[in-house]
């Protein structure tokens, strides 16, 4: 692995493209705290910090989390790549359920041009929003505990505001396009990555004060817990690979065809379900619907909405099962409508493919339902785990949410699939050439 490392800047075309991505990724991360114009950074600091405590910073601390800690210090980059996830999901769900779209998608490389185009529309409509609705909540001293954060609110403030995210979120968008067009790996996830990677310091630091003798804080924990911690990370990464790269492979046989002289088809193949079809998108919407009544419940001063609030704090029942339950129905939901069993096996009869012991047709449709709803189920139930792990990691063993939230959850699924892809990548690179990938393959020798 390490000589395959050094080989990787031996090449100077992979070496450009990983330089180049490690420079654009540079720039987001000093974008991330260059502050608006207009907004007090050390008061929305104090605010974020005594927030963080209570549910009600809940989906403030996803936003957080996907924007680099841009959205607790509101600096340009303040929406991060939020609106562009959005604008993707919401795209993606509705060329499922309009014609239009879904034959668009259809028509290879020019259709995929004009959905990305109609993404970037979507994604500046959506930041144009987010960010007015930015400005008028920052503009309220009452919902910052007197604090005045905008020292000139008004109409200017709220233009100039609305015009320096957006800008932000566009930039990004761009920078996400030029790693992906230029760089190595998926830019967008690469910088979302980026973003939750820098909190690895923080996390580390808290660590260190809770176990460090030599701390400014007293140690906390005992030494087998580091132990345990340390095992139960490596345990969870290894887990999150296997799911991630587990597929069941469907056997395809191809009928020989003879065309005047030449015979096509006869070959086999296979079709790779993934047992993880939706990856971190189910784990996204629930978050979504989860902890958007939560948060608004924890600003209405009654005592029901405040009560709900409560319930749905993590580490609560309530909550976990409420997140593991619309984690698994999200996962089938999206498995539905990303892989369509009917237009796979009509284009397997248009070109003679078959599924050995199956009929063409209906029946392989079915065959096909059947193993994606099956397989689907592991997956789904994988992602609910995952994703509530952390809350019953800190609260079993009394360690911070940050530094719990490193043994699962979206950010350790969104790390270990964009490092898996980026490293895919990479190795096909080094294939190219004729040099050792990250995992070396076992030669067979020949006997003589």
């Amino acid at each position: 692995m390490l000589e395959a490392f050094v080989n990787t800047f031996k090449i100077p075309d992979l070496r450009k493209k990983i330089l180049l991505t490690l420079a654009l990724i540079a720039v987001y991360r000093v974008g991330t705290y260059i502050p608006t114009p207009g907004v007090d950074g050390a008061k929305l600091a104090v605010f974020f910090n005594n927030l963080a405590r209570t549910q009600g910073g809940a989906l403030f601390g996803i936003m957080n989390m996907f924007s680099g800690g841009a959205i607790s210090r509101l600096t340009i980059f303040a929406l991060g790549i939020m609106p562009y996830i959005s604008a993707s999901i919401i795209l993606q769900l509705l060329t499922a359920v309009i014609p239009a779209l879904e034959k668009l998608a259809k028509e290879g490389e020019a259709g995929q041009k004009k959905i990305v185009q109609y993404t970037r529309y979507g994604t500046v409509l959506l930041a144009v929003v987010q960010s007015f609705f930015i400005a008028v909540w920052l503009e309220n001293p009452a919902r910052f505990q007197g604090l005045q954060i905008v020292q000139f609110p008004g109409w200017a403030f709220r233009i100039l505001t609305v015009i320096t995210l957006t800008s932000g979120t566009a930039f990004i968008m761009w920078l996400g396009e030029q790693i992906q067009e230029y760089g190595i790996g998926n830019g967008m996830s690469l910088i979302i990555t980026a973003g939750i990677v820098s909190r690895i310091p923080t996390a580390m630091y808290q660590v260190y004060a809770l176990f460090s003798p030599f701390a400014p804080e007293k140690a906390q924990l005992e030494p087998f817990t580091l132990i345990l911690m340390v095992v139960m990370l490596v345990g969870v990464i290894v887990a999150v690979i296997l799911v991630t790269q587990g597929q069941r492979k469907i056997p395809i046989q191809y009928a020989k065809r003879v065309v005047g002289r030449k015979v096509y088809g006869g070959q086999s193949t296979f079709i790779p379900l993934r047992v993880n079809q939706g990856g971190v998108i189910p784990i996204i919407f629930a978050q979504s619907i989860i902890l958007f009544p939560a948060t608004i419940a924890g600003f209405i001063p009654n005592q029901t909405f405040q009560k709900l609030a409560m319930s749905l704090t993590k580490g609560e029942w309530v909550y976990n099962i409420s997140y593991a339950v619309l984690i698994i129905f999200f996962s089938y939901f999206y498995a539905a409508i990303s892989f369509n069993p009917v237009d796979v096996a009509d284009n397997m009869k248009k070109y003679g493919g078959f599924v050995p012991g199956v009929r063409p047709g209906k029946q392989t449709a079915e065959y096909l339902d059947f193993i994606m709803t099956r397989i689907t189920l592991p997956g789904s139930l994988f992602l609910a785990l995952i994703a509530v792990f952390p809350s019953i990691v800190s609260g079993a063993l009394k360690i911070p949410y940050l530094v719990a939230s490193f043994f699962g959850g979206t950010g350790l699924l969104i790390i270990v699939g964009v490092m898996l892809d980026t490293m895919k990548q990479i190795e096909s690179h080094l294939l190219m050439r004729h040099y050792e990938g990250f995992m070396k393959k076992g030669r067979i020798r020949s006997r003589r």
